[in-house]
């Protein structure tokens, strides 16, 4: 089959890393839900049926999964969508090979349409427009991420190293406020809320630099030498700058909104 991709952001090579990267703050997720179950149709015992965008290796998904929801699960790269079905197997969820702007889902079925670290890697007009689409009357939109906070010391050890080999690094549109571009739509989503929580992930110095290997960005592809020579400098920089072990503080943001009917 040919491969499907969001727009030029193929994760394959980086699938097999995403275990290492610290997953939502809970408490965040369990907010979400109670908002989305007050407004959802059914009500009482009703289990929120939700469509996870851009699911990756199933991170959000199975932090839904955990929360009693129904999941349907998007990822168009198949080496992640592959690990993702390994890791929810046994478990009440569906996976659909697509993109988030063309998602081939029904026309008003989810209560609640997520985008855990994805949003950023699509066009965000057309995705809004294809979230309305699949979304019930009183459905919300939430997008969400995991921010390194760039003044924790260890973050802030790793930033130096990072800006030294590469001085024009960029974090793009992930760390952008998104009200603007869910405003632009106040024609398909309105009451956006904003919501964020600290949380502390305790990591091996390893495992942080192999949650650095699950980054994509234009500055060090694996697969190339010049990539993999500049990322091991990174490396070998890290491992000799960072203790062997470290509670590191990361946030997640997310950014809600509610359908227009």
């Amino acid at each position: 089959m040919e491969k499907i991709v969001e727009q030029n952001w193929d994760y394959t090579k980086h699938a097999k890393f995403y275990e290492y990267r610290p997953n939502y703050a809970p408490i965040s997720i369990d907010m979400l839900k109670f908002i989305v179950s007050k407004n959802a149709n059914g009500g009482g015992d009703y289990r929120l049926k939700v469509a996870d965008i851009g699911a990756g290796t199933g991170n959000l998904s199975i932090m839904l999964l955990e929360r009693n929801c129904q999941v349907t699960s998007v990822e168009p790269n198949d080496a992640m969508r592959e690990i993702g079905i390994e890791r929810t197997k046994n478990q009440d969820i569906k996976w659909v090979r697509a993109i988030g702007i063309e998602s081939t889902l029904e026309d008003k079925t989810f209560d609640w349409v997520t985008f855990g670290s994805s949003f950023n890697v699509m066009d965000r007009d057309l995705a809004l427009q294809e979230t309305h689409r699949i979304l019930k009357d009183n459905g919300y939109f939430s997008c969400m991420w995991n921010h390194r906070d760039l003044n924790d010391p260890i973050q802030e050890i790793a930033e130096e190293i990072i800006m030294d080999l590469v001085p024009n690094y960029n974090r793009g549109v992930r760390r952008e406020d998104q009200r603007p571009i869910i405003e632009s739509r106040k024609d398909l989503f309105n009451d956006i809320m904003y919501l964020e929580q600290d949380f502390y992930f305790h990591q091996s110095i390893d495992n942080y630099i192999n949650a650095w290997k699950s980054v994509k960005n234009p500055y060090w592809d694996l697969e190339t030498k010049e990539g993999s020579e500049l990322f091991e400098k990174i490396a070998y920089q890290m491992k000799h700058k960072l203790p062997s072990s470290f509670n590191i503080r990361y946030t997640t943001r997310c950014w809600s909104a509610k359908k227009v009917n």
